[in-house]
């Protein structure tokens, strides 16, 4: 892949989930050997089930030169996302953020965040949420650049680990045409249809 091959970002077909299920596990597996004993196995499991059920809003995809190099997951709500209603976050929430290892520095990750600022904006959210681990520390260095702000009270314990919640207020969210690593190589290509219709859902988030 050249430096400057050019990315599109899409919404996803169904005929892609192959295709990101098999993106999911490459980009997830160089946490392998931080994650508990036994833990890889079923976290591997658990993102290629995310590929191919239909609880998401919407997935988005980054293509280069016809390859997925990187997607993300946009659900409506906590309980959507991870059956914990109890969350009580009824705005979009971004999950499974991926990019292969030799697509990284080129700005599909901060492509991929934008197009879910936008989609979210036309539905009407308020905010976008999203929840991470400390062993993600790159990925929470971006979040932090775009304007992501931790919400503690938000947080998921899941076992001995603390999955640490943020959020970004998209009334706000004008910082990502100011981030320090701008990504004019990305071209972002509109959904033939809405959100809700492509995901075969009619709600939309509150």
């Amino acid at each position: 892949m050249g430096v400057t091959s050019q990315i599109r970002v899409r919404m996803a077909a169904p005929e892609d989930r192959e295709a990101i299920q098999k993106l999911l596990v490459e980009a997830y597996e160089e946490y392998e050997h931080l994650l508990p004993e036994g833990r890889w196995a079923e976290y591997r499991e658990e993102l290629r089930e995310s590929a191919m059920d239909d609880r998401p809003l919407a997935r988005i995809i980054a293509e280069c030169a016809g390859e997925i190099v990187g997607a993300v997951q946009l659900y409506v709500s906590a309980e959507a996302a991870y059956g914990m209603p109890e969350l009580d976050i009824h705005t979009p929430i971004v999950r499974y953020l991926s990019v292969l290892p030799k697509a990284r520095g080129k700005g599909v990750a901060t492509g991929l965040i934008k197009e879910s600022v936008r989609l979210s904006r036309e539905l009407g959210a308020s905010a976008l949420h999203l929840h991470t681990t400390d062993i993600m520390a790159s990925a929470i260095k971006l979040y932090e650049r775009l304007g992501f702000e931790r919400v503690p009270e938000k947080d998921i314990q899941s076992g001995p680990t603390l999955v640490k919640s943020y959020r970004l207020y998209l009334d706000h969210a004008g910082i990502l045409q100011r981030c320090k690593n701008p990504v004019p190589a990305i071209v972002f290509r509109p959904p033939p249809c809405s959100a809700a219709t492509c995901a075969g859902r009619g709600t939309r988030p509150k």
